[in-house]
């Protein structure tokens, strides 16, 4: 079996008044393309922790302190010669000093017997 990997998909966590902002900016940058469709993502609502050390600049909470935040976790997809420009895109709208990305390869279909 060759298996083919030509898609991935891309989570990251965000706080809720920046989700718009980032899913619009991901989309427009070539991410949640399915078909005849565009924007397609999906979005779950969660409770984030971290601890940012003394020299970080955290965009909520306090250094040196576990911190809970509500967050939104976005999920999408896209071609991979599309990765670096889209993660680019998302960082550069993105509120945080250091967003969690995953990228997850995507098999292709006609991988499988």
């Amino acid at each position: 079996m060759e298996l083919k990997v030509n898609r991935v998909k891309l989570s990251v966590a965000i706080p809720p008044e920046s989700v718009e902002e980032v899913r619009k900016a991901i989309c427009e940058a070539g991410a949640g393309v399915l078909g005849n469709y565009t924007y397609c993502t999906m979005t779950t609502e969660c409770i984030g922790t971290f601890r940012p050390d003394e020299n970080a600049e955290p965009y909520v909470g306090e250094n040196s302190e576990l911190n809970r935040v509500k967050e939104v976790k976005l999920e999408t997809f896209c071609d991979v010669k599309d990765v670096k420009k889209i993660v680019a895109r998302l960082r550069e709208v993105h509120p945080y000093e250091e967003p969690s990305i995953e990228i997850v390869p995507l098999l292709d279909e006609d991988s499988f017997e």
